[in-house]
């Protein structure tokens, strides 16, 4: 019991490494996270938009694109970015792995977010476009003025939980071999293990973890609550552009 103790709870280990995780760990994967969480945004966007096309010839490589970076392990995906890529030569961000830290989570991220987007658009009544139409709005005005905020406004929750996502996933990254300075959690964790042979480092990166995603569970689902209360049915349709209804509400 007394050598679990030390290799899983050694408050001396844990007391070691701490700074480093809540200074540079900390920071690092979260702007990991949050970097990645925009381009994840911005692709899924763009991605969800093709999703829904009527042209199939659109839909077709958004599609794929969705469906490859979904299926692949998100730890075969940040070595392909991380390690193939500077390998190829196709040295993007030169000799910092950083920036392809960034990339490789930003574009696990934009797989999910588009799912998430189209999700949340195609939710929207119909009579929403229906009424736009009917204002002498064209289809691609419609779509990006009442249906997609209307969408976005659905699916709010589900994106701020991709985010807790993204910082877990930001502890991948470690397989790039960040700079003193670009270290994440669990980077700096394993190589603290690696220097002592106790696990007690692992442990205090896991708290970090917990004490920084555990609220952050809580409030989303408290939000998700709220935005659910506040909804209230309603069958009339949009009469004009801005105009709040009783569809996400």
């Amino acid at each position: 019991m007394g050598d679990f103790l030390h290799s899983f709870f050694d408050i001396h280990q844990i007391l070691a490494v701490l700074p480093d995780l809540l200074g540079e760990g900390l920071r690092n994967t979260l702007v990991i996270a949050a970097l990645a969480l925009l381009l994840g945004l911005v692709a899924g966007l763009g991605l969800a938009m093709l999703l829904i096309s009527a042209r199939w010839w659109l839909r077709a490589p958004a599609r794929i694109y969705v469906d490859v970076f979904r299926g692949l392990p998100a730890i075969v995906t940040v070595s392909l970015i991380g390690i193939g890529l500077p390998s190829a030569g196709v040295r993007l961000f030169g000799q910092s792995p950083m920036g392809y830290a960034i990339l490789a989570v930003g574009l696990i991220n934009a797989a999910y977010i588009a799912e998430i987007f189209r999700s949340g658009i195609q939710s929207v009544p119909p009579g929403q476009a229906e009424a736009g139409r009917s204002l002498g709005m064209s289809h691609l005005a419609t779509l990006m003025l009442i249906v997609v905020p209307q969408g976005i406004r659905n699916v709010l929750p589900a994106l701020a939980n991709q985010f807790i996502v993204a910082v877990k996933e930001s502890s991948l990254v470690y397989l790039l071999g960040l700079a003193v300075g670009e270290r994440e959690l669990y980077f700096i964790a394993q190589q603290a293990q690696s220097i002592t042979y106790n696990s007690s480092s692992f442990v205090a990166a896991g708290l970090v973890y917990i004490v920084f995603t555990v609220p952050l569970t809580h409030l989303v689902n408290w939000f998700d609550r709220r935005l659910r209360e506040g909804r209230r049915p309603s069958a009339e349709p949009l009469a004009v552009v801005g105009v709040e209804t009783g569809v996400g509400a």
